[in-house]
């Protein structure tokens, strides 16, 4: 009983951002469950890696280039993903990226380039997942992948957390006009995880450091994102909408 709770089997899952770090995990993860996967980024040398691992262990996969800012690869990205495995049921926007400077050094190219990103091309595949579902009157699930950043202060980090707060606030607006659609929206808050964009400053000695400072004094496994994602995705949250959950140890109640 317990496993048919959080089984996705007979689902399909699109996830932008695959192509590396907790987008990659997710797609293999929402594989394991029995969904179908959309894997989506820009870079297709990698989907086409990700999809022949998940297909080596009895899954299915399709990788298809996507970037979020272009209209025309969002369209083409769709056109494609309902040809090959159909309607989306679940959504998971992974898809970022990462600037830091001070607030008075921001300049209008790296405010634009983030935003273009991490808040607008999330919007935009969301909003054509949600307008599909709606017309099919189908069910469906939007995770999206937002930040403990975006939860509070952090300097040096005004763009992309402030990318992030955004994130969390349209996920509470979504969850509420969508309710009525049996579309459930929730968004996933990691702390440091490994990713491409962070492997370097953790593998430094300021980065070191900085870990002392956390509760666990370390970065997160993605294996602890596991759990956290399948309860999103499965019918285990089905009373949950407008949700932003941190996955931090703790990093999120500490002042540091």
């Amino acid at each position: 009983m317990t496993q048919q709770l959080f089984s996705l089997t007979g689902k399909v899952a699109l996830v932008t951002g695959a192509s590396s770090g907790i987008g990659r995990h997710a797609a293999g993860i929402l594989a394991n469950a029995g969904a179908r996967v959309i894997a989506c980024a820009r870079r297709l040398d990698r989907l086409e890696t990700l999809v022949s691992e998940i297909e080596s262990m009895g899954g299915t996969a399709v990788a298809i280039q996507l970037d979020v800012t272009d209209k025309g690869s969002i369209d083409s990205m769709f056109k494609k993903a309902n040809e090959t495995l159909g309607l989306v049921d679940i959504l998971v926007n992974c898809a970022g990226i990462a600037e830091t400077g001070n607030f008075i050094e921001l300049d209008d190219s790296i405010w634009n380039k983030v935003f273009a990103v991490n808040l607008d091309g999330l919007r935009k595949i969301s909003q054509e997942v949600t307008s599909q579902l709606i017309k099919a009157k189908r069910p469906g699930v939007i995770i999206n992948v937002a930040s403990v950043a975006g939860m509070n202060a952090a300097p040096g980090w005004t763009v992309y957390a402030t990318s992030k707060a955004a994130v969390i606030h349209l996920t509470k607006n979504m969850a509420t006009e969508l309710w009525r659609h049996n579309i459930r929206v929730n968004a996933l808050c990691p702390g440091y995880f490994p990713t491409e964009m962070n492997k370097k400053f953790f593998a430094s000695a300021q980065g070191r450091e900085y870990l002392k400072r956390l509760p666990p004094r370390r970065i997160g496994d993605l294996e602890e994102l596991t759990g956290p994602l399948l309860l999103l995705a499965s019918d285990a949250s089905s009373y949950m909408t407008g949700v932003a959950l941190p996955v931090d140890g703790g990093h999120s109640i500490r002042l540091v």
